[in-house]
Parts: C-alpha cells; sequence; structure tokens
C-alpha cells in the first residue's frame, strides 16, 4: 500500500458522485478502494472535499445533460478552494476525453471508463508533475486481484458486481460500444472469490452487472456460459441471492431459463429490454430479433417459471416510428404485461448509426406516445402491485425504509419493495412477510412466523 496523501488538516477528503447505471455505481465503488488506499476518507458533504470524483454517464442526453450541469456549478467551489481536485470519469469522460477539459477550466482531470481501475495511480502522477491530465486507454488488467475491503456499499446486504464489460452488439442508438469498447468477461474464478470477500462483509445478495449478461464467457480460455457461472457461483459460494442484468432477448438461452426454475438462490425476476414491438424499428435499431420471436421466448420463460417477473425498456419516437409502429409497441405491452417498465424518449448519441436518420419524430409527437406508455404501464404496473396483497413473500431486509420512521425495507424475489414493521436486527435476513396494502411503486407488509 503507497503511503497516505496527507495535507495539514490531515487526511484527505474525496467526495463521489455517480451518475447513471448500476455499473457507473460499481465503477464508483472500486475508486473509493483505490483511494481509501492512498489515504482518503469518504465525506457525503461537497464543500468539505479535497477531491471530487463525477462518475458520468452518456447512454442518453438527458443524463449527459445533467453532468455538464453539475460540473458548471462547480465552479465556485473551485474558486473557493483552489486546492480542490475535481475528476470526470465514466462514459461522458470517454466520449468527449479533451473536449471536457477545454470546456470547464477548473476541471483537473478527465478518466475514462478504460482507465478508472488506475485512478489512484493517475492522481499521484498528476499531483506530482502538476497541471491537468486526460486519461483515457486501458491502464492494465481491470479485473485481477480486485480487494473488496473497502468498496461495500453502505447497505453491507446488496452489492453490485460487474463481470463483464463493453458491448459487440451495437444497436443503431447505442452509445456503449464506442465508450466502453469490445466485451470483455472476466475470468470466473475472480468473481467467485470477490463473492466470497463480498460475502465475508456481509453481503447477502449480488447483482451481476454487464452489457448483456447472456453472452457472459465469450472469448475466455476456460469454457464457461453465464448459466454455467450462475450454477457455480451457487455451488462453490455461500451468497443468499443472486440477482443480473441486463439480458440481450436475442441471447437468451433455454439453458439460462431453466436456472429460474431450478436455482434456489437466483431471484425470480428478468430485465429484457424489447426496445420496440414494430419489426420494422427493431430492425432498423439492429436489435436482431422479431417482436414473434421475443414473444415466443417470453412464454417459454414462464411455461418453465410461472412466478417469474419480468421488466423491460423501451424507446419511443425512434427515427422513422410512425403511428402504425407505436401501436405495435402497445400491443406488446399489453400482451406482455410488464411487471415495470423503464421508458425513454429517442435522442440523438454520438458515434451512433441513428444519428444519421433523417426521419426524426419530432418532439411533441414523442412526448405524447412516451405519456401514453407510461400511463398505460403504470395501470398495469398498479394492478401487478395489487394482486399481490394477501400473499407471503420472502423478503431480504435492505434496512430501515426511507419513506416511514421506525419501518424496515426490503425486496421479493421478484424485486418488488415491501415496507415493514420492524427491529433494525432484521436486517440482512431473509423474512416471510404477508403483503397487507399495495401502492403504485412499493407494497407494506408484516413479517410472520416461519
Amino acid at each position: 500500500m503507497s503511503e497516505p496523501l496527507l495535507h495539514s488538516c490531515g487526511p484527505r477528503r474525496l467526495y463521489v458522485r455517480t451518475f447513471g447505471c448500476q455499473m457507473n455505481e460499481y465503477d464508483s465503488l472500486q475508486v473509493r478502494r483505490q483511494l481509501a488506499d492512498l489515504g482518503y476518507v469518504p465525506v457525503d458533504d461537497i464543500g468539505r472535499a479535497d477531491v471530487i470524483f463525477l462518475n458520468t454517464c452518456s447512454v442518453r442526453g438527458k443524463a449527459e445533460q445533467k453532468v455538464h450541469s453539475f460540473l458548471g456549478s462547480l465552479r465556485r467551489l473551485k474558486e473557493a478552494k483552489p486546492h480542490l481536485k475535481i475528476i470526470a470519469g465514466g462514459c461522458v469522460a470517454q466520449q468527449l476525453g479533451q473536449k471536457l477539459l477545454d470546456r470547464f477550466d477548473h476541471l483537473d482531470m478527465v478518466v475514462g471508463t478504460r482507465a478508472v481501475n488506475s485512478i489512484g495511480q493517475l492522481l499521484q502522477q498528476m499531483e506530482e508533475s502538476g497541471g491537468r491530465a486526460t486519461f483515457l486507454h486501458d491502464e492494465g488488467n481491470w479485473g485481477a486481484g480486485l480487494d473488496c475491503r473497502e468498496i461495500m456499499p453502505q447497505s453491507g446486504v446488496t452489492a453490485p458486481l460487474t463481470i463483464m464489460r463493453g458491448c459487440n452488439n451495437h444497436c443503431a442508438y447505442c452509445i456503449v460500444p464506442s465508450v466502453r469498447g469490445p466485451e470483455r468477461s472476466r475470468r470466473p474464478g475472480e468473481i467467485l472469490e470477490e463473492i466470497r470477500q463480498l460475502e465475508r462483509s456481509g453481503v447477502r445478495e449480488v447483482l451481476l452487472l454487464g452489457q448483456n449478461v447472456n453472452s457472459y464467457g465469450r472469448g475466455l480460455d476456460e469454457e464457461i456460459s453465464f448459466a454455467g457461472l450462475l450454477r457455480r457461483i451457487a455451488a462453490e459460494t455461500g451468497v443468499a441471492r443472486i440477482r443480473f442484468t441486463t439480458s440481450h432477448p436475442k441471447d437468451l438461452t433455454e439453458e439460462l431459463m431453466v436456472c429460474f426454475a431450478e436455482m434456489d438462490i437466483l431471484c425470480k425476476h428478468l430485465h429484457l429490454p424489447v426496445q420496440a414491438g414494430s419489426d420494422r424499428v427493431l430492425a432498423r435499431m439492429n436489435r436482431g430479433y422479431t417482436a414473434g420471436a421475443y414473444l415466443e421466448k417470453v412464454g417459454r420463460l414462464r411455461r418453465i417459471c410461472p412466478e417469474i417477473a419480468l421488466t423491460s425498456d423501451v424507446i419511443v419516437g425512434f427515427p422513422g416510428e410512425t403511428e402504425e409502429d407505436f401501436r405495435t409497441t402497445m400491443e406488446l405491452i399489453e400482451e406482455v404485461q410488464f411487471d415495470n417498465l423503464f421508458s425513454f424518449r429517442y435522442s440523438d448519441r454520438p458515434n451512433t448509426k441513428a444519428t444519421a436518420f433523417a426521419d426524426k419524430v419530432d418532439g411533441q409527437t414523442s412526448a405524447l406516445r412516451l405519456a401514453e406508455l407510461q400511463g398505460r404501464q403504470a395501470e398495469i404496473t398498479l394492478q401487478k402491485n395489487l394482486a399481490e396483497a394477501g400473499s407471503t413473500r420472502e423478503v431480504l431486509v435492505e434496512g430501515p425504509s426511507k419513506a416511514s420512521n421506525g419501518q424496515m425495507t426490503g425486496r421479493t424475489s421478484q424485486n418488488r419493495i415491501v415496507n415493514f414493521d420492524g427491529p433494525l436486527s432484521s436486517m440482512g435476513k431473509i423474512l416471510d412477510v404477508r403483503i397487507t396494502f399495495a401502492y403504485s411503486h412499493s407494497l407494506k407488509g408484516e413479517a410472520v412466523e416461519r
């Protein structure tokens, strides 16, 4: 371990702000771990920080705008604290590189997605040499020798774990391949060891992350599928629950479907982005499947595991989307009856094929379509939640509820949030909870004796 970097008031203080996806959250935890080894202590008050690390997201235009706005707001803080170091990492950093440094003259360092594993070394290098710097290229093996002691989430009950990075699919709207690079899987031994470390730290549930976990294992020396990895985790660790995201429909195999029925520790929830219900739009998106093929897989999955909960992503207003295309998407929503849906208006992203499409849908039309879709999905989600009333579900207790004093909160295997009266000592336990009431986004219940 390197000697701690100290200043006149003691250890340096680190503030981390994460934008966007759960994979960014995992990367932020790694940054905290690396800088903890250099003597940095985390703080929640940005005004006390000596180093600010912003882990950025550029998957959608709105997310990138938030990053630029937040960066701009830091100018006054930098003027008041000249010694403050401001670092931008993540997808916006990888996408813009030096341009980001040129736009914000109070920004000290830009670290891309492929260099984040060396943030501690890069920060030391910059402080020794002075000035400002941009680092965008690979800096070593990101998965090797990972030490989890300093990257625990605050709850200590659930933890993200990235099993692969990058993507080879090149969907027409998606910026991920250009900012995350090609698909790379971690070796299963590293993943298993990290899970064991998390388990020893009190973690009960692990969320496996990847742009397309269904293609895990390709390119590794050891022949293994994603389903094979899940079965090894179940056999070789003592973790209580596994979740994962995200799955690409074209790579969803029967082998993986069967895991939901046969593995007790695999949560009965699958996030399976459909993006659109129109075959014409899906083809322009370069998704690699038809709506019929998607529906066939959903039907097969529900026959194998009837208690499975399904969530999805939908983009409305993709270039060239007609009213008929949108109606086809709505018909698919009605047929599948998703438990929840994450839906967005299309926005141009740099270095994507769809940016060059001329037949853009106007903003008012896409906004109206999004409102209709979200309104209908809210009704479906509420009906799904109401159907839970009277049932008894196993709930992993994550900690005190943020919404209600004296209550605890946790999730069912189907990923529904449940709030109930219970002691703090129940945190980390899996309890039987009888559902007594349903809301739009959560359930209320009471713990019952097993």
